[in-house]
């Protein structure tokens, strides 16, 4: 009534409506992501506007492209997105959790208990979850501080993150490829940047020829016909020179009377930049003798005028233009030397060194490799595909490989997977936790333990197994033992996480845990939802609550 004397065009429902309808667009939610979760989830085909086509199983990728009309379901696939950019992974758990949490709770609110008993025992089981997370024994598993001591358990991490979207053909390989990557860049003593390493894509072959390339791609070549295409034990100069003529910076005009005097100009502007790529070539002659066997390439961010590719070719140079500015960083990181912005003082202390520059053509593209680079901290995953599809997916998968990668050795830790955590975590909740609650919130804390199941429950029923069986098998074996369980997902049996490989980021796992019951909670605690009209006198067309209600 307050509400429609204040704005008429608006709508709005209260206590159990409002409710129901928060429940309903998290488990409507659910239902869709469910499916995705897992090394044999299956994928979702999302077609645009514009009959474009991707298909795909990552939980950020679906979420960010499915337009979402809901404001409860909006809500939630923001806070799921938000764990992705936090941690690189966890997005389709994350849905699952609140979803499952909420549906949960309705068995109980459903009865008229008050959802705030129902948050207050949500907030007890995800404070005593965090403390099970950190103290439980067997529950978090350190790892070595240098990914060349325990490389092993890394290539696992890599390969449980890339393995829930892609076939295993191209995951497995792609394992060693992002362990490789990030031990590459990873500097003990210093936060490891994963912009260091240059995602590149060629359309060309299979997503199993994926490469891992110890040092730099760039993706054009040079701009002259008789420059070499491949030089051996070369130097590299990498400046930021401008070997063109430049116009002034100021609006200016030159005034000649005669041809002499025009032609007397431009040999002097040809002059100043022949004097600035002989310095260059001076350097070249300087350091590159026939008893030491050097070659020598320059890699230029500005223009390069076809007078000055003429002078470097004739020297044996490759010489590339306007490389772009995120690899002039990259290329002194994974060469050496120092980019230099002037030619009048170099030395040979500005070259860096790589054993092999080469060209490669592709169709109409041109591809230059810098490869077999000494002590690099930069380097180049090159992602093959045979369409833009193939490339795409590869390329989402990477980047949630190395967050992985990089997670696990900041974190120092990681957590049994395949569910083995979840069973673990709602065994301690049900049987041990609630005992020592007191009052009504045991309800919630009951409710947060049934929820944790939806992990191990889903994992099963995507692999075609039997649900109920699977995770009674779990729930008994770990009873049972000393050891931690999770599911096989070939056999459906239990399996020992740590023996078969099977790991989850401890960031992960704990951002989910506390994001996914906070967002539960709030959602349990609205008791009105209220939609504004938008128009002046009445709303849109004067409707009220009644003709447009909130679903």
């Amino acid at each position: 009534m307050s509400l429609s004397l204040l704005n008429p065009g608006s709508a709005s429902v209260k206590n159990e409506t409002a409710l129901t309808i928060n429940v309903n667009a998290a488990r409507g939610l659910l239902d869709i992501m469910k499916s995705n979760l897992g090394p044999r989830g299956t994928v979702k085909m999302l077609v645009s506007g514009a009959g474009d086509i991707k298909i795909t199983k990552d939980g950020n990728v679906l979420l960010g492209e499915m337009q979402i009309q809901h404001p409860t379901s909006q809500l939630i696939a923001r806070t799921a997105t938000a764990q992705d950019d936090i941690t690189g992974d966890g997005t389709t758990s994350m849905i699952l959790l609140v979803g499952e949490l909420l549906k949960q709770a309705e068995r109980y609110t459903s009865d008229k208990v008050h959802p705030r008993i129902i948050t207050e025992g949500f907030e007890l089981a995800k404070e005593e979850a965090l403390k099970f997370l950190d103290t439980a024994p067997k529950m978090k598993i350190p790892v070595p501080a240098s990914v060349k001591d325990g490389r092993e358990i890394f290539v696992h991490v890599a390969r449980c993150s890339v393995a829930t979207k892609l076939q295993p053909e191209i995951a497995n390989p792609l394992a060693d490829i992002l362990v490789d990557a990030v031990s590459c860049i990873h500097v003990p003593g210093k936060k490891i940047d994963l912009h260091m390493v240059e995602l590149m894509h060629m359309q060309h072959k299979l997503g199993a020829d994926t490469q891992f390339i110890e040092g730099l791609v760039l993706d054009h070549g040079s701009r002259h016909p008789s420059m070499p295409k491949r030089l051996e034990n070369c130097y590299i100069l990498t400046c930021n020179v401008g070997l063109e003529y430049e116009k002034s910076e100021d609006t200016s005009t030159y005034m000649y009377s005669d041809a002499q005097m025009r032609a007397k100009m431009a040999a002097a502007e040809r002059k100043v930049v022949e004097n600035k790529t002989q310095k260059i070539i001076d350097l070249k002659r300087q350091v590159c003798t026939e008893e030491n066997g050097k070659t020598f390439v320059v890699i230029n961010q500005k223009g390069i005028e076809p007078i000055a590719l003429d002078m470097l070719s004739r020297e044996g140079i490759i010489a590339l233009r306007r490389a772009k500015r995120r690899n002039m960083e990259r290329l002194t990181l994974a060469c050496g030397g120092r980019a230099v912005n002037t030619v009048d003082d170099l030395s040979p202390e500005d070259l860096g060194q790589a054993g092999l520059v080469y060209e490669h053509v592709l169709g109409d593209e041109k591809y230059t490799f810098v490869e077999k680079v000494v002590n690099p901290t930069s380097c180049t995953i090159l992602i093959k595909g045979p369409n833009k599809h193939t490339i795409t997916q590869i390329k989402d998968a990477v980047r949630d490989g190395l967050r992985a990668v990089k997670n696990t050795i900041e974190d120092g830790c990681v957590v049994p997977g395949g569910g083995a955590f979840e069973i673990a975590l709602a065994h301690h909740l049900e049987t041990k936790f609630a005992n020592t609650v007191q009052g009504r919130p045991k309800l919630g804390v009951k409710a947060f333990a049934e929820a944790l199941l939806v992990i191990p429950k889903t994992l099963a029923e995507n692999s075609g197994l039997d649900v109920t069986y699977t995770v009674i098998d779990l729930q008994e074996a770990y009873s049972k033992g000393d050891m931690v369980v999770g599911v096989d997902l070939n056999s459906g049996e239990a399996m020992d996480p740590t023996v078969a490989g099977v790991y989850d980021g401890y960031t992960v796992v704990r951002h989910m845990l506390n994001a996914a019951a906070l967002v539960a909670m709030q959602l349990l605690l609205v008791d009105e939802i209220m939609k504004a009209g938008t128009g002046k006198r009445g709303g849109r067309g004067g409707k009220t609550a009644e003709d447009d209600p909130i679903e």
